[in-house]
This record gives structure tokens, C-alpha cells and sequence, in this order.
């Protein structure tokens, strides 16, 4: 017995407590049988515990009756609920307003003002650099559009030759025959104008009379043709030294004469005045000529639409002699005018990057990224500073399609920086969007106030909105609702409803990718809001009504 009693402390430490001492005298065949006893209780109890975890399972998955013995047909009941949709990510931080300064042309940096994270006030010099070639692109650039706009001017007035008229009065003559539909090219010649508003006559004189004709005197000239003397005014006088046969030296005089109408080029006239108590006489008489002759000739190049070019037609300035179909002419105009806009777009950068050589600072805000050390050769295109406001922040966001209908400017956001709150308001929803596996996203912008400077700008922060919430309507989880084609090619949003017999509203669904057990129809419904869990019902069930939401394995790994 003391034996049994040196060795029961050991057995007792590592596997069942020691027996009372009202025990210790059983028989071992005693304690084997509650040993036995104890093992039972603890199976029993494990076998409650599964049952529970099995009753659980059923209760969660609300499942219900069995699918042909291989998986458990899992049902769920419309009803009233609340349900909060929530966007919530991660975006870059960026200053709201920035600008960057980048010299295109290479130079040196002569000066800097400026250092790396320093406060900056809107025109406080930054850098001065030495750039020849920055000054040498703005004079070239330069010329480059004044040859440009003198080429559109000339377009222009050639353009105006659609309709050809006459820039003075006068006569045609030798004029071309053209017909509707015949080509015209740039500076054909169709007739020649003759001003007989005026005619000209020169008569040359002795030096003897120097300086007794002068311009605007008044002569008198005699036209032996129509018997007839006429007044006339001297125009020019030219000095020059015609030497006649006898040995005198003659100027001329040039002298306009009005026509009425009677006078034409061709006619022998002589132009006398008097002077010094004399007659003044020509040495010889002259013939009247047309004030002046030109061609007139078209500006364009295109079809003729009509023409009534007629031999000594008399004509007046503006007149519509021939118009002109110059769809060429216009393109033509159209290419210049858009060159002149490159030219002056070259012209702008050109000139901001010589004003960039001696930056100023174009906003308040903060030096980033100073690139400028004095001493240093610059290439061409850097950027050689960022000078970013950084007391107010935006961030770019995506919210997928389920809400971006639900995202309005003005909505407010939660955001977070490594446990630095902070609040935001959307700026800005786009209406572009990027697909990414099915599923399309549309950027919203988001802005925020920073002025004490808590959150880091260039770096992640998470945001958080309520997109759409509705405090009573009716749900079910989104396994229940599903998109299925129909037979014209379009979709529809069902859920397929328990019912002994066909619902009235219930489709055809010609193609089926998944076991649909039997008694559920496939109902059109129009859904709202959703979250990760439920969706919103607007119509086509009511409350109550049972529906089909999945096949689950019996297996508890599938349930798991």
C-alpha cells in the first residue's frame, strides 16, 4: 500500500487528478470504469460541438432543400434593410497649383536666388541663365512669321479675285472668251483696262521757258480732230535735255486731260499757255494716251461660274467681271492660316524660354527639384525647378460604374495619411472611362485645404465617401441578382424566383452558364446601390419573395 502511495503523485501530475481519499480504497477495475466514463463525456461532447457548427452553417447559409443529392440549394428572402455604398482607395497627392520651368535651349547658369524648399513669392527672381541659343531660336522664329503673315496678306487679296473686278474705271479691251465651267489659273490674263476717264498728253518745250511750267498749271489744248481746244493741267514737268535737229534743248510737261466721252488715245494735241505777255508754244504736238493701261488677270486658280468680259465694255472700280469657284485658293488660304498659327505657337515658346533664362517665380509656393547650381552647363529640355503651392491638395481617385452615377461634386471625403486625418469635397467627376478586366472606372478628382502643411504632397494617401445610401429599401445579397443574355442580342438583370408555377413576369433566357435547380424563374428586376455584401431591389419583387442565390457543396470545406 505505501508503494501505491509513492507512486499515485506522479501518475496524478501528468495525466487525472488524484482520487479523494474516500476512493483510494476502490478496486482498480473502479477506476477504469470512470476513466472509461470521462472518454464518452468528452466524444459527446465533441459531437455537439460539430452538430452546432453543422446547424450554424445551415442557419447562415439559409439553405434549404437538397439538389440532386450533390450540393445545398441556398435560398434568400427579399426584406427591408439599410445600405451604405462606400468608395474608399488610395491616390497621389498633388500640389493643386504648380508650375514647372524648363529651358529647351542649353546655357549656363550665372546666377541662382533661390534653394531647394524655400518659400517663394510670385516675381522673385530664381536664376539667371546664358543661353545664345535661346535668343537666336526667338529672332528666327520671329522671322518665320512675319514671312507667314506676308504670305496670308497676299492669300487674302488674292482671294478676293473670286469675284474679278476692276481696281480702276476704264475700258476693256482684248478680252478673253470664257465659259461657265472653264479652268482659270492663277494669273491668266483676260483682258486689258484702259482708264479714258483721262487722257495724258506729252509735249516737250524750249529751256527757254524754264520755269514758266510747273505742276497744276493750267493749259490750253487744241485737237485739230474735232476742231476743238479743251483745258488740260500740267501734272510733272521733267528736266531732261532732248536736243532737236536745229540744235535746241527741250524738258517735257505732261499734261491730263478730263474726257467726256469724245476723246480717245491716238489723237494729235498740242498744249499751249501763256507766259511773260507770250504764248508759250510745244516744239512739236504730241498724241493723247489712256491715263493708264494694265492687265487685268485672275488671283486664283479654279472654275468659272460666268464672265461678261466684252471689248470696249466701260467699266467702274468693284465691278463683278468674272466669278470664280477657287475651292483650291481657299484651301490654300486655310493651310497659311494654320502655318501662321504654328509659326506664332513656336514663336511663344521661343520667347518664354528666353524669359525663363531669367526665371521668375511664377506663383507662391515652395521650391521642389532645383536643378540650377551656379557654374553649371544645362541641356537643352530640363526642368530646372518646380515652384508648387502647397497649402491646397488634389487627388486623383477611381470609383468603378456600380457608383460613379451616385459621385457629385461638392460630396464630402474622409482622408488619411499615415494616421493624419484630414477632409476633402469632390471637384470633379470625368465621363471618361478605362475598362480593366470587365470592369469600367471613372476618374473623380479630389480637393483638399493644407494649410498648415500636414499632409505630404507627391505621396499615397487613402480616401473614403459615402457614394449613396438608402436607410429602408429592399435587399438582397449580390449572389442573388445575376446579367443574362437574351435572344436580340441585349441583357437583362434578373433573379430567379421561387414559385410553383411560372411567374407573369418572367423571361426566356436562352442560354444558360449556370444549374438553375427547378421551380425558380428567371425575373427582371431593376437594381440601386449595392456594397460589398447587398444590393438594392427598386422593382419587379416585393418583400417576401424567396429566391435562388447559389449551389453550395455539402462538403464543410466549401462551406468554410
Amino acid at each position: 500500500m505505501s508503494q501505491i502511495m509513492e507512486q499515485q503523485p506522479q501518475a496524478t501530475t501528468h495525466e487525472i487528478p488524484s482520487p479523494p481519499a474516500a476512493d483510494i480504497n476502490k478496486s482498480p477495475n473502479t477506476v477504469l470504469k470512470k476513466k472509461k466514463r470521462r472518454r464518452f463525456v468528452r466524444r459527446i461532447i465533441i459531437l455537439l460541438l460539430v452538430a452546432a457548427a453543422a446547424f450554424f452553417a445551415w442557419k447562415h447559409f439559409r439553405g434549404g432543400e437538397q439538389s440532386g443529392g450533390e450540393g445545398e440549394v441556398v435560398i434568400d428572402t427579399v426584406h427591408y434593410d439599410a445600405i451604405t455604398s462606400v468608395v474608399e482607395s488610395s491616390g497621389l497627392t498633388k500640389a493643386k497649383n504648380s508650375e514647372t520651368i524648363t529651358l529647351t535651349t542649353a546655357g549656363t547658369v550665372m546666377d541662382v536666388f533661390v534653394t531647394e524648399g524655400q518659400m517663394v513669392t510670385a516675381g522673385d527672381p530664381l536664376f539667371v541663365i546664358d543661353s545664345p541659343a535661346a535668343q537666336t531660336a526667338v529672332e528666327k522664329a520671329r522671322s518665320n512669321v512675319e514671312g507667314i503673315q506676308k504670305q496670308l496678306s497676299t492669300a487674302e487679296k488674292d482671294l478676293a479675285g473670286l469675284n474679278l473686278s476692276p481696281g480702276y474705271p476704264g475700258k476693256l479691251m482684248d478680252t478673253v472668251k470664257l465659259n461657265p465651267g472653264d479652268t482659270i489659273s492663277k494669273g491668266q490674263k483676260v483682258a486689258t483696262l484702259a482708264d479714258d476717264t483721262r487722257l495724258r498728253l506729252t509735249q516737250y518745250y524750249s529751256y527757254a521757258y524754264e520755269g514758266d511750267l510747273y505742276a497744276g498749271q493750267s493749259m490750253q489744248v487744241s485737237i485739230p480732230a474735232l476742231m476743238t481746244t479743251v483745258t488740260g493741267t500740267v501734272e510733272n514737268v521733267y528736266m531732261v535735255s532732248r536736243i532737236t535737229p536745229e540744235g535746241s534743248k527741250l524738258f517735257s510737261a505732261e499734261i491730263v486731260i478730263e474726257n467726256e466721252g469724245v476723246l480717245t488715245a491716238g489723237m494729235v494735241a498740242s498744249a499751249t499757255t501763256a507766259a511773260g505777255g507770250e504764248t508759250v508754244y510745244p516744239y512739236e504736238p504730241g498724241r493723247l494716251e489712256y491715263y493708264r493701261v494694265g492687265d487685268l488677270c485672275s488671283t486664283v486658280s479654279g472654275t468659272v461660274l460666268s464672265s461678261s468680259l466684252v471689248d470696249y465694255l466701260q467699266v467702274s472700280p468693284g465691278q463683278v467681271l468674272v466669278q470664280i469657284d477657287g475651292e483650291a485658293s481657299e484651301s490654300e488660304l486655310f493651310t497659311i492660316q494654320q502655318n501662321l498659327e504654328t509659326a506664332l505657337e513656336e514663336l511663344r515658346v521661343a520667347e518664354q524660354n528666353l524669359a525663363n533664362c531669367s526665371a521668375m517665380a511664377p506663383i507662391n509656393g515652395k521650391v521642389i527639384g532645383l536643378m540650377a547650381t551656379l557654374g553649371s552647363e544645362i541641356p537643352a529640355n530640363t526642368a530646372l525647378v518646380t515652384i508648387s503651392d502647397t497649402t491646397a491638395i488634389t487627388i486623383t481617385a477611381n470609383v468603378d460604374e456600380r457608383n460613379i452615377s451616385y459621385i457629385k461634386p461638392g460630396m464630402m471625403v474622409e482622408l488619411d495619411q499615415w494616421g493624419t486625418p484630414g477632409m476633402g469635397i469632390v471637384e470633379s467627376v470625368s465621363l471618361s472611362s478605362t475598362i480593366n478586366n470587365g470592369v469600367a472606372t471613372y476618374p473623380i478628382v479630389i480637393s483638399a485645404d493644407n494649410f498648415d502643411e500636414s499632409i505630404q504632397v507627391n505621396s499615397y494617401i487613402n480616401y473614403r465617401l459615402t457614394a449613396s445610401q438608402n436607410d429602408n429599401c429592399l435587399v438582397l445579397p449580390i449572389q442573388s441578382v445575376r446579367t443574362v443574355g437574351l435572344e436580340d442580342g441585349s441583357s437583362a438583370t434578373v433573379v430567379y424566383v421561387k414559385s410553383d408555377q411560372r411567374p407573369e413576369n418572367a423571361i426566356e433566357v436562352p442560354f444558360m452558364d449556370e444549374e438553375i435547380p427547378e421551380g425558380f424563374y428567371p425575373v427582371p428586376v431593376e437594381i440601386g446601390i449595392q456594397d460589398n455584401y447587398n444590393v438594392e431591389i427598386k422593382s419587379g419583387v416585393e418583400e417576401g419573395t424567396e429566391v435562388f442565390t447559389q449551389i453550395l457543396s455539402n462538403y464543410m470545406g466549401s462551406w468554410g
